[in-house]
């Protein structure tokens, strides 16, 4: 760039790990602004208005709706070039939307997998081990006999994975150190990819009859959303666990209630919700066999270092005209440097940083 004309980055107030705004001052020609999360804030749509990059939390319960990504800010948004989710998933995003206008939409898949999926298998130990149970009893009981707490091991078993992208493939790795059979379901994978990966390709439902422990590694979407319900949580194995570090919403948490009370399922270890946090009065909380976090599987001082570090990377990559990795629309790309061009003009040749 020629010095004088800036790519205007907009990032709301809410917490993001230094390393975001750190990689992007390297590069004089970037400008980051820090607008309010307020939703009735007029200063924060005039931001907006004029910016080129807008980096959008992924988390939906974190983020205001009317800073939301749709077809309204977009309208209201004229100069905006691409849009970076700040998480694997962007639940806070329209991506179709998005496609319409010529936007690109980025990801950060995989930064923070591997909190991810040491997650899952800190809930599912934590299941199995009763290890919640345990430090309850310790803390207000007595006369109780260790026997009382007896946990299992998980060597030998079966885990299922739906999805096996990236976390899914490196939740598959850890299971492997396990001693743990991996089955996995993925219709977007091909079957020799998922081998590749760890695990045996096999449909939903067998995943299902045979899996001593079902992990949910998918994103929400309108073919996820309650994808696993009563039907199939009847089919699951007998004294089975649940667990989910994906999405809120992708399982069904009345029928997933009603499966862990009955003692159908054994337990269920729980990261994403409906509604997050849930309310103290969920149904889910109630039960002594539901392990649950509060979508912390990839908040690890790690993982948002990586995700906000991956978010920059790439919002450089697209105002340098560079094709990102973890684009969710890459149909739009021929648009978007079209686009691009007639934003920023000759101007925008960045420096490399």
């Amino acid at each position: 760039m020629t010095g004088s004309f800036k790519a205007h980055v907009c990032r709301l107030d809410l917490w993001i790990n230094p390393v975001f705004d750190e990689t992007l001052a390297r590069n004089p020609d970037v400008v980051v602004e820090v607008a309010s999360s307020d939703p009735s804030c007029a200063a924060t749509e005039k931001t907006l208005a004029d910016a080129h990059v807008y980096h959008v939390c992924a988390a939906k319960d974190d983020l205001p709706k009317r800073w939301w990504v749709n077809s309204d800010l977009i309208e209201a948004s004229p100069n905006l070039l691409c849009v970076s989710a700040g998480g694997a998933g962007y639940d806070t995003v329209d991506v179709e939307a998005c496609t319409k206008a010529g936007i690109p939409v980025v990801n950060q898949a995989g930064a923070n997998a591997h909190s991810v999926a040491e997650h899952t298998f800190a809930l599912l130990l934590a299941v199995i081990k009763r290890v919640v149970e345990s430090d309850r009893m310790l803390r207000t009981a007595s006369g109780f006999k260790r026997e009382d707490l007896m946990g299992d091991e998980i060597h030998g078993c079966t885990i299922g994975l739906v999805g096996i992208g990236e976390i899914g493939t490196r939740t598959a790795r850890i299971a492997a150190g396990f001693g743990l059979k991996v089955l996995a379901y993925d219709p977007y994978v091909a079957e020799e990819d998922v081998r590749a990966r760890g695990a045996e390709p096999v449909s939903l439902e067998t995943l299902l009859k045979h899996s001593d422990f079902v992990s949910l590694h998918c994103p929400l979407t309108a073919q996820t959303r309650h994808m696993i319900g009563a039907e199939q949580f009847a089919v699951m194995k007998p004294g089975s666990v649940f667990i989910s570090t994906a999405r809120g919403g992708i399982h069904d948490e009345i029928a997933l209630y009603k499966a862990l009370s009955s003692g159908r399922l054994r337990g269920a270890g729980l990261d994403v919700w409906e509604v997050e946090p849930p309310p103290h009065e969920a149904p889910l909380l109630s039960l002594a066999n539901v392990v649950a976090t509060f979508h912390t599987a990839g908040v690890s001082h790690g993982g948002r270092r990586n995700v906000a570090r991956s978010s920059a990377e790439q919002i450089l990559m697209m105002l340098e005209g560079v094709r990102p990795p973890h684009l969710l629309n890459p149909e739009v790309w021929e648009r978007f440097m079209k686009r691009r061009e007639q934003i920023l003009g000759h101007a925008s040749k960045l420096e490399s940083v």
